[in-house]
């Protein structure tokens, strides 16, 4: 398993599994993602803050970082923070529990990057899904 940045290459993949996972939220929740602006991915993807987890050669997750969100964080944006957004297992490797080595790979790379603080990105009513990242 490496955790290595997305590249351009990636990006038929990171669409798919993006789709692919709105379609899931549709059959669990009723709230959902909407479809993603590919020159924003590509824009992330140049900026190094897509990354994908690879199992040999297939990618087995990706997410997104950034080190600002003033729209969610308001007056607590100025903090040090990584922000981790749009985690997405592909149906092969579910239950792999990536959410927590991405938590391991975020507390090193916060490190690295002179962050304090981490931040997960969810809906706030997602209490499920907040239960489980507070619990990673």
């Amino acid at each position: 398993m490496q955790i290595l940045n997305s590249s351009a290459g990636d990006m038929h993949t990171i669409l798919n599994l993006y789709d692919e996972a709105i379609a899931f939220q549709k059959t669990k929740f009723t709230k959902h993602w909407l479809p993603f602006d590919k020159p924003m991915l590509q824009k992330e993807v140049a900026e190094n803050r897509q990354w994908k987890i690879m199992e040999g050669n297939e990618i087995a997750c990706i997410f997104a970082i950034a080190y600002e969100d003033p729209f969610i964080w308001k007056e607590k944006n100025t903090d040090p923070s990584i922000y981790i957004h749009r985690i997405v297992t592909n149906p092969l490797f579910r239950g792999k529990q990536y959410v927590k080595i991405i938590i391991e790979w975020a507390k090193q790379h916060a490190k690295e990057t002179r962050k304090q603080y981490i931040r997960m990105d969810t809906w706030g009513d997602n209490e499920r899904l907040i239960e489980y990242y507070v619990e990673s």
